[in-house]
């Protein structure tokens, strides 16, 4: 990575990711993946040469070939691209010359565009998660579903998890996926596998979340996956809270507040059941 690079773009580009309440590495890198634009993939899109996606991707990969490209579409920008990265929209120009980091605001609509780009690659990252992957408490007809990327030793993690009763009778079924924040190397992801590897992961994540013992063990499981799905889909905090239109939420949010807010996507047409929803503290 050159040094002239400004900090912030250098974060951006896989230096270092911060989580909710402490720094964790970036997901190990794969390589030569294929894919089809604006699919998500293992590495980049699929793009045909000489295109702005091509030259916009180029771009890119001049300032870190190693870098894993979530997205590349035209951007609400006339004359640039859209290209969503570890989470983060970038926005390049057509020829490829002209990089701009930040948020791109429509003063008119009152809307934050970026959050758009990124909304479609949380809803195609959240769709590799199989639901027997996922620890799930809800009531028996939800009118939502959430997607909470989760740790069992965050407090607001715990807040939520105490109230997960008053979120069912919100009519808000909550799907955990595994974020240990401090990552891969650490006690809290050999507890999040524990609870994973349980044979009562409701019940294991429960008392995990309580300081209550829970058995060690290893078995073939999905939370180093569903860490790097999280960060890829631009986890800032924990708990992440994500819709099925892949809306992401400010942070934690009482049962009522939650429920209300859901309600007020559906009626603007970015909700609807069985949608995931993220946020963080």
């Amino acid at each position: 990575m050159k040094s002239s690079l400004p900090y912030c773009l250098s974060l951006l580009l896989g230096v270092a990711s911060l989580s909710a309440c402490a720094q964790s590495p970036a997901p190990e890198r794969a390589n030569g993946g294929k894919g089809t634009t604006p699919a998500t993939s293992a590495d980049a899109p699929a793009v045909e040469a000489g295109t702005p996606d091509a030259r916009a991707l180029a771009a890119i990969r001049t300032i870190n070939e190693e870098i894993k490209v979530d997205r590349i579409a035209a951007a609400p920008l006339p004359g640039f691209r859209e290209v969503v990265v570890g989470g983060q929209v970038l926005y390049v120009s057509d020829d490829g010359r002209y990089l701009v980091q930040g948020t791109l605001y429509d003063v008119k609509d009152k809307k934050d565009l970026s959050q758009v780009g990124l909304s479609v690659v949380r809803r195609e990252l959240l769709d590799t998660v199989p639901t027997k992957d996922r620890i799930i408490f809800a009531p028996p007809s939800p009118k939502y579903t959430v997607a909470v990327f989760t740790d069992v030793g965050c407090s607001y993690c715990r807040k939520l998890h105490q109230e997960i009763a008053e979120y069912n009778k919100q009519g808000i079924a909550v799907e955990y996926l595994a974020f240990p924040r401090m990552g891969v190397a650490s006690e809290d992801f050999k507890k999040m596998e524990a609870v994973w590897c349980s044979q009562d992961r409701r019940k294991a994540l429960t008392d995990a979340k309580n300081d209550r013992k829970v058995v060690a063990k290893q078995c073939k499981n999905p939370v180093r996956m569903q860490y790097e799905i999280g960060q890829r889909a631009g986890l800032t905090g924990t708990p992440m809270i994500i819709t099925e239109s892949g809306v992401q939420m400010p942070g934690y949010m009482p049962p009522e507040a939650l429920r209300a807010a859901l309600d007020k996507l559906a009626a603007e047409g970015e909700a609807g059941p069985g949608a995931a929803v993220a946020g963080g503290h």
